[in-house]
């Protein structure tokens, strides 16, 4: 199953052993902070200018191995605190960074830097890692391998580069197609992250891994997109993905790029039976997949006797549901879409979605949208969908 996140934890300061470093006036702290910011703008340009030599006078080198592979535009390290410990101080500091060719604006990161000191007084640093209580990056995790597609930039950790290329292939395929169903309103193009393992991805989205297993992708990224926001990222759990056939993972990534895709008409008014269910009929398109087929938990309650009385809402989505009940609320949502599509027109499906994308809050959005542009009402679309899922899970005899 593929999944949805709308947006983008180590290190424990002691209190013990936190020391004052102003003393009156505060002018010791803030010559600190000074010559720790003056540190990490050398250790940024020397990453960006790919010196290694000038990287490894600032401290430890491992950051530098770890991330001489991705493609950076910009790197770069505001300091907002120093505090001293009895071996020589942490920093505080917001990093902001982008890939080259992907990224229109920084990705920004909470970063927790430990740092050393020379017997002539100069800071280095000993170690590099994520703020307490944010998400991890991706070469927190190890070694980063880069691989670039057509359409796709493919980042990895633990996975040899032949394995990350399968992603690329199907990426630059989903691209194309979520292109013909959508439009080309959009960067076409997608930047994939595999970690290691689901503790990996739980990493790197800040939550625990309970919340995604069984969950094969997320899509991180600014809802409503400004068109200055860093390049949405598909975040990947290789343990769900590893289980799916060759067209469930070309599903999986599909449905993502749509997310990608859509993400600027996407705000807080937009359902996720809308937005979750649109990008399953984008990744389903072409596939030959019967809606039973491609809805099983909704077509065994229907065959069951109980088909559903309402459309999803946004709670049925939560990735610590019931995985049947979530399973039901993805193939709601898919079959909501798919009745508009067959009913009204592909054309009609994605005009719908974007004028509800058009409302900054929920309350009204869908109503206006199928007043406006299918010429109904909630209630009646309900009770349409509603025959619409039972016509087709229904089988005859």
């Amino acid at each position: 199953m593929a999944g949805r996140r709308r947006a983008w934890s180590i290190g424990v300061v002691g209190l013990g052993l936190l020391l004052p470093l102003a003393g009156c006036g505060g002018t010791p702290a803030d010559s600190a902070r000074t010559e720790v910011q003056q540190l990490l703008d050398r250790r940024s340009a020397a990453l960006l200018h790919h010196d290694e030599t000038a990287y490894g006078a600032t401290g430890t080198r491992t950051e530098y191995t770890r991330l001489r592979a991705l493609p950076l535009a910009s790197w770069a390290y505001r300091v907002t605190a120093v505090h001293r410990t009895s071996s020589g101080a942490t920093a505080d500091a917001d990093l902001g960074y982008r890939v080259a060719g992907y990224d229109k604006a920084p990705v920004d990161a909470r970063r927790t830097l430990t740092l050393g000191r020379t017997a002539d007084g100069r800071w280095y640093v000993t170690a590099d890692r994520p703020a307490k209580d944010t998400g991890q990056q991706l070469w927190d995790q190890g070694l980063v391998t880069a691989v670039r597609g057509t359409h796709s930039l493919v980042l990895g950790t633990g996975r040899p580069a032949a394995q990350l290329r399968r992603y690329a292939t199907l990426a630059d395929r989903a691209v194309p197609a979520v292109s013909r169903a959508w439009g080309t309103d959009w960067s076409r193009h997608v930047v994939v992250l595999v970690p290691r393992s689901l503790q990996g991805m739980a990493g790197l989205l800040g939550s625990p891994a309970a919340n995604y297993r069984g969950i094969a992708a997320v899509t991180t990224g600014e809802a409503g997109g400004s068109g200055t926001a860093p390049a949405d990222r598909v975040v990947v759990n290789p343990e769900a993905y590893a289980i799916l056939g060759d067209l469930g993972k070309q599903v999986v990534l599909t449905h993502e790029t749509t997310h990608v895709a859509t993400r600027a008409h996407t705000t807080a008014a937009t359902p996720l039976w809308l937005s979750e269910g649109y990008a399953d009929w984008i990744g389903y398109l072409g596939t030959g997949r019967t809606p039973t087929e491609a809805a099983p938990e909704l077509t065994r309650a229907v065959q069951d006797g109980h088909p559903p009385t309402r459309l999803p809402t946004d709670k049925d989505f939560g990735f610590t549901s019931d995985p049947a009940e979530l399973a039901q609320a993805y193939e709601g949502g898919w079959l909501a879409c798919r009745m508009i599509a067959d009913h009204w027109g592909t054309a009609r499906l994605g005009a719908f979605y974007r004028a509800v994308g058009t409302h900054e809050k929920r309350p009204g959005a869908v109503e206006d949208a199928l007043k406006k542009v299918l010429g109904t009402t909630p209630g009646a679309f309900t009770e349409q969908w509603r025959q619409y899922v039972r016509e087709q899970l229904i089988r005859s005899e």
